[in-house]
């Protein structure tokens, strides 16, 4: 893959911070191409398999993700969700693992529920708009 553009030469492959999450190995694959987030079989053999081109929705406290199923020779199957495609955003390697560090502490915690004021300011805002017509339409009642 070093000659194609999509490349960037400032990062390397790695995984990154694998650990057990509902009994398979979730964690991050960083490559000079993209970053996926990847889950492979746990050691208690609950996996679900799912074939390349077909999606399997898994459920995060942060929401449902698609993943892709894959197989290797040197890993077996693993499935994979794509965070992000355009490398050439990062100078270096390091500024990569933040970011999939970042992604992945946040997809394992739930959203923060919605202040109680913000909750009522926002239910104003879907309230519809008094239309020019309506307004022109209600003050000839009057």
């Amino acid at each position: 893959m070093s000659d194609v553009p999509i490349v960037n030469p400032a990062l390397r492959v790695q995984a990154l911070d694998f650990a057990l999450w509902q009994e398979n190995w979730l964690g991050v694959l960083i490559t000079p191409w993209c970053i996926n987030l990847m889950l492979l079989p746990g050691p208690n053999g609950h996996w679900k398999s799912v074939s390349g081109n077909h999606r399997l929705f898994h459920s995060f406290p942060s929401g449902n993700y698609a993943f892709l199923g894959g197989k290797e020779a040197e890993i077996g199957e693993y499935q994979s969700c794509s965070l992000i495609s355009e490398m050439s955003q990062f100078a270096e390697h390091e500024s990569a693992c933040a970011v999939a560090r970042e992604v992945i502490k946040n997809m394992l915690k739930a959203p923060d529920p919605v202040p109680e004021a913000l909750k009522k300011e926002q239910d104003c805002k879907t309230e519809p708009s008094l239309s020019k017509r309506r307004f022109l339409l209600l003050g000839s009642r009057n």
